[in-house]
């Protein structure tokens, strides 16, 4: 008898995470099949390559606004990629005080930050103090929202490193800072991609902090102090218009944007999967 009670509580048990696992996957492959089903006729050849044309009007697409968020997203690389790694690798070897400490909390903080708020800061510290909306700007805000997360991701995975390591590379004579440069950072590289890569993911699908800095327009990017297009804010605009064209080009805008988040996210696996092979 008790051996029955203990195959049905399994069987329970087993169903209930399976409920739980369907539950969680079936609203995102909902979301996925609308998104395509909507969307893949509106994809072609001059829709990924010309800029937008006024309604009513055949062709066109959004081209300028992929170009606008590879420029965007490249910026906040160039911010918060060196200064999450940066911030990581000083929590995980230097981090045990007080100003540590507090470096861990706000990123914690900032971490669940709304991204709305980095979008205020932009407008407040950037596009008010130059006048203008700008590709720049709208870099640096995003950069605000990555910098937490490859801090974190790359601070765990310097903590990852086993200590004998490091033990090994100091008992040699080698100097602390060549220790985590050289053998600590390269150890955990794949972990440290892995959220650098997670954190691309992260910002490109942003549409407030845009709506804030860069702002858009329908033209090709004419310089990174002029307010410039990106994919999030396009479909947002297209979206909300009542033209039925319109929106079959914010179907086809948002599928083109999970492609893209999806090539990132594969790369992440691939990366992860490589660190742990044997």
């Amino acid at each position: 008898m008790k051996w029955n009670k203990r195959k049905i509580i399994d069987r329970v048990m087993s169903f209930l995470t399976a409920a739980c696992v369907a539950i969680a996957i079936i609203p995102l492959l909902s979301i996925l099949y609308t998104v395509t089903v909507n969307g893949i006729s509106a994809i072609n050849l001059d829709f990924l390559t010309q800029i937008p044309r006024p309604v009513g009007e055949a062709g066109g697409g959004l081209g300028n606004a992929i170009e606008g968020t590879f420029i965007v997203v490249g910026i906040a690389c160039l911010i918060g990629l060196p200064v999450g790694i940066l911030a990581g690798v000083y929590l995980s070897e230097y981090g045990e005080n007080r100003f540590g400490r507090t470096v861990s909390f706000v990123a914690d903080v900032l971490t669940g930050t709304p991204s709305i708020v980095a979008g205020m800061f932009g407008y407040t510290f950037i596009v008010l103090y130059f006048g203008s909306f700008s590709a720049i700007a709208g870099g640096v805000a995003l950069s605000v929202l990555m910098i937490p997360i490859v801090t974190r991701t790359t601070e765990e995975s310097l903590r990852l490193v086993p200590g004998s390591i490091k033990e090994a590379s100091l008992a040699l004579g080698i100097p602390k800072w060549k220790t985590t440069l050289y053998i600590v950072i390269s150890t955990a590289r794949s972990g440290i991609i892995t959220g650098a890569l997670l954190s691309i993911a992260r910002i490109s699908g942003e549409t407030a902090p845009l709506l804030f800095t860069s702002f858009g327009n329908m033209f090709w990017a004419n310089g990174l102090d002029k307010p410039i297009s990106t994919m999030p804010v396009q479909i947002y605009t297209y979206a909300i218009t009542p033209f039925p064209d319109w929106h079959a080009k914010a179907w086809g805008g948002a599928l083109v944007l999970i492609v893209l988040i999806l090539i990132l996210n594969i790369g992440v696996r691939f990366v992860t999967r490589k660190k742990y092979s044997v």
